[in-house]
């Protein structure tokens, strides 16, 4: 069976090569975004394989389906980027990575909540340049602050655990609650209490009608004033003009994002000899406690094993006629 991955990275090939040895696939590797004007390459590929930032609109799912293709393998959780109505009335399956470590994306959520408490990222920065000088780093003890956590998944779960470990209380929001973070000592509270009463709020919701832009002005405007808010979700969980305004203000006192809602030609590619074309992003760049990482959370060795696995598992079970992890419409 011939499978094109796009948005391919090195990282992808060889994990996705390892998990292979299994199945005996036949891979192709592709570092083009998925959009209406690369669909072409995937012609006459039974399985397309993409990541979260292609394009899965109804004008390239028609573009697949009409070169042969079956099966859309996504290598994520989230499947925000599909037009799922379309790839039924095509009759495009669509399967996903419901889970693959947790710990990876949780750990580099309280990565960003340290760096930003303590400013390492400043201190580093300023070290280097033979500045021993600690003016403008001091920080805060996470002993005793109040965390709140945006969604009670696998992911949201492991944070609060790592969260609890240093002393914080834990609150958390999620219309399908999770008791294991009552376990922890956690409390499941209403979203404004949740904005109202956090020090720091981290976001592991997935993204759809009801997420999207959950936080803008007014809920920013909610939360206690210097903040810090952390995203490892998705971009779009945030209205990313009402962050510049709210840092301004001083409302918003520390932001980690790991996502970004303009990501997709931007993040996974080095820019670095070009301008900036973001005007929001580059504005977002300038403040000094704002870290923001290119989409990086879920990459880990662990993490990077699990996808590939459970991808190939999944074109395995459907071409078996047993499809798992389905994603419907």
């Amino acid at each position: 069976m011939r499978i094109i991955l796009f948005s391919n990275q090195t990282y992808d090939r060889d994990s996705f090569l390892a998990a292979n040895h299994g199945h005996g696939f036949e891979l192709h590797f592709q570092q083009a975004q998925l959009r209406e004007d690369t669909v072409a390459l995937a012609m006459g590929f039974e399985v397309v394989c993409p990541f979260v930032n292609d394009d899965l609109s109804r004008p390239v799912l028609e573009h697949l389906a009409a070169g042969g293709t079956r099966l859309i393998a996504l290598r994520s959780a989230g499947y925000n980027h599909v037009d799922l109505a379309a790839a039924q009335a095509l009759g495009l399956a669509v399967v996903r990575v419901p889970a693959y470590s947790p710990h990876a994306v949780a750990e580099h959520g309280v990565g960003l909540v340290l760096a930003l408490c303590r400013h390492l990222h400043r201190a580093y920065n300023r070290t280097r340049e033979g500045d021993f000088s600690l003016h403008g780093l001091t920080g805060f003890d996470l002993h005793g602050r109040t965390v709140g956590i945006i969604g009670s998944g696998q992911i949201g779960e492991v944070f609060a655990r790592i969260m609890s470990g240093f002393g914080c209380h834990i609150l958390a929001y999620d219309p399908y609650p999770n008791r294991a973070i009552e376990a922890l000592g956690g409390r499941f509270v209403e979203l404004d209490e949740l904005l109202a009463q956090s020090d720091i709020i981290s976001l592991h919701c997935p993204l759809n009608d009801a997420t999207r832009h959950l936080i803008n002005a007014a809920s920013l405007e909610r939360m206690k004033r210097g903040a810090m808010l952390i995203n490892t979700g998705r971009g779009a969980l945030v209205d990313t003009p009402a962050l510049i305004e709210a840092l301004k203000s001083g409302q918003l006192g520390y932001l980690g994002l790991d996502v970004y809602e303009e990501e997709a030609d931007i993040f996974f590619a080095d820019r670095s000899d070009q301008p900036l074309q973001d005007d929001v992003l580059a504005r977002l760049l300038t403040f000094p406690n704002v870290i923001i990482t290119a989409h990086q959370a879920f990459l880990t060795r662990e993490a990077l094993a699990g996808i590939a696995q459970t991808t190939l598992a999944n074109i395995a079970a459907w071409r078996a006629g047993n499809p798992v992890n389905l994603v419907k419409n």
